[in-house]
């Protein structure tokens, strides 16, 4: 169990380090940004920040947004039609199996695998019913037997019939 423990307090540690070296990093970032777009006599002279009224501030607000950039959405606002971008050009592919290859002509011999007839499309089916086809044709042969039975009996009624109306 010590050894979890402190690979885990080790995680947490140098997560913690990575955090710390990110957020100074960003805190760099965004302290050069200001520095790169002004000039450099105002680095020299430093002056106070300007008042800034209401309307300057709303103006800032709206110039620190982030530009709308659009692939598949066509704004209706004219000022966000600006961020709309060219579709993206996809390379042809070509389907490796549809581009047939040149066969030598060289070669007469017939591939054995083409001669194979595919089986029926119902050949599936006609296998999982084939059980009770088996049994169907089982009762038929037994009923049909049954009938010829029930034919000759009554084909000896009929003659014994004329036999006997005969001797009378």
């Amino acid at each position: 169990m010590g050894s979890e423990e402190e690979s885990i307090e080790q995680a947490v540690a140098s997560r913690r380090e990575r955090l710390l070296a990110l957020r100074a990093a960003q805190e760099l970032s965004n302290a050069t940004e200001p520095e790169s777009n002004s000039n450099d006599d105002q680095h020299e002279q430093p002056q106070p920040p300007p008042t800034v009224t209401d309307n300057q501030e709303e103006d800032d607000e709206e110039e620190e947004k982030p530009s709308m950039k659009f692939r598949n959405y066509v704004p209706h606002d004219k000022h966000l039609q600006e961020g709309k971008l060219a579709p993206a050009v996809l390379p042809k592919f070509e389907d490796p199996v549809s581009v047939p290859e040149p066969e030598p002509e060289t070669q007469p011999k017939e591939d054995p695998f083409l001669n194979i007839a595919p089986k029926k499309p119902n050949w599936d089916l006609r296998r999982d019913v084939q059980k009770k086809l088996d049994k169907l044709e089982k009762r038929t042969q037994k009923a049909l037997y049954q009938l010829m039975v029930e034919q000759e009996k009554q084909n000896q009624l009929a003659e014994g019939d004329d036999t006997n109306g005969v001797k009378d």
